[in-house]
C-alpha cells in the first residue's frame, strides 16, 4: 500500500522537488538527476524498460491502476501537496524517479544485437529542445529507428520534459554521443551505414529516390528547430536529401520532419 504523504517538506520525495527548475537542479552537472516519468501509461514503460525505479508519487487512487513491483517506494498526495511538492499542478496524477542508466557505447549502438540485421539509427546535431527531442524519440520507436547518436550540444533525452513529450517511450530508444562532431560520423561509414542529412536545400536530392532496400544500414541526420544541419555536417554525410513540398512551403518542423523520412526510410 502507498504510504500517505501530508507534508510537502517529507524527505522521501526529495526526487521530486522543485521540478520546474529546469533539466538539472542547482549546483549539479547536466544530466546528473533522476529520470523523472510522468503518467500512468509512461510509467508502465519505465517498469517495463531497463531502468531501476526508485519512487512513485501519486494521488489517491491513481497508484492502483499501476502493478508496482515489491520494494519500489510508493507514495499518496492530494493534489494540493503535490502541487507543492513538484512546483506545477500535474494533470496526469502520478511520478516515478528512477535511477539513470549511463549512454550506449557507440560501437555496440552501431553494431546493434546483430551485426548482419538491417538498423536505421536517427542522429541529432544541436537539437536543444527537449519536446522536439522526445517527440522525435516517440515517432523513432514507432517508425523503426533503433537508436539516437547525438552530438555534445544536444538536450538531454532523458529530462522530464523530453521523456513526457515521448511518453515514456525514450526509455526504450538506446541513445550514444558523438564527441568529435562532426568527424565520428565516420565510424558510422565504416560501419556499413549510409548517412542521409536531411535539408530543404533545392539541389538536395528527393527523399523518395533513397531506397531503403538498398542500404540496410542507414543513419538520418536531423539538426535543430530553425537553423537545421550546419554546412559541416551536410558535407560530412554521405547523402543530401530533402522532402517533396508544395510551393511556399520551405521547411517542417523538425519533429514532423523526423517521422516522415523515418517512415520513408523503413
Amino acid at each position: 500500500m502507498p504510504v500517505p504523504i501530508t507534508d510537502p517538506a517529507d524527505d522521501r520525495l526529495a526526487d521530486f522537488r522543485d521540478l520546474v527548475a529546469g533539466d538539472r537542479r542547482p549546483g549539479t552537472p547536466r544530466g546528473s538527476g533522476p529520470v523523472i516519468v510522468e503518467g500512468v501509461p509512461a510509467v508502465r514503460r519505465l517498469l517495463a524498460s531497463p531502468y531501476r525505479v526508485r519512487a512513485v508519487l501519486g494521488v489517491p487512487g491513481r497508484l492502483v491502476e499501476l502493478d508496482l513491483p515489491e520494494g519500489v517506494a510508493a507514495f499518496e498526495a492530494d493534489k494540493w501537496v503535490l502541487s507543492e511538492v513538484i512546483g506545477f499542478r500535474l494533470t496526469r496524477g502520478v511520478l516515478a524517479s528512477a535511477d539513470r542508466r549511463p549512454p550506449a557505447d557507440v560501437d555496440a549502438l552501431l553494431a546493434g544485437p546483430d551485426p548482419a540485421a538491417p538498423r536505421r539509427l536517427a542522429v541529432l546535431e544541436a537539437l536543444n529542445d527537449a519536446e522536439n527531442l522526445g517527440s522525435i524519440a516517440r515517432s523513432a520507436v514507432a517508425l523503426g529507428i533503433d537508436g539516437l547518436l547525438l552530438d555534445p550540444r544536444c538536450a538531454d533525452p532523458l529530462y522530464r520534459r523530453a521523456v513526457r513529450v515521448s511518453m515514456g517511450h525514450v526509455l526504450a530508444l538506446p541513445f550514444a554521443v558523438l564527441a568529435d562532431w562532426p568527424g565520428e560520423l565516420d565510424r558510422l561509414h565504416a560501419a556499413g551505414y549510409l548517412t542521409v542529412a536531411l535539408t530543404p536545400a533545392p539541389d538536395a536530392v528527393d527523399l523518395a529516390g533513397v531506397d531503403p532496400r538498398a542500404h540496410p544500414r542507414t543513419a538520418v541526420l536531423l539538426g535543430a528547430e530553425g537553423p537545421g544541419l550546419t554546412p559541416e555536417a551536410q558535407r560530412a554525410a554521405r547523402v543530401r536529401a530533402r522532402i517533396p513540398m508544395r510551393e511556399g512551403v520551405d521547411s517542417l518542423g523538425v519533429a514532423a520532419a523526423a517521422a516522415v523520412v523515418f517512415a520513408t526510410l523503413r
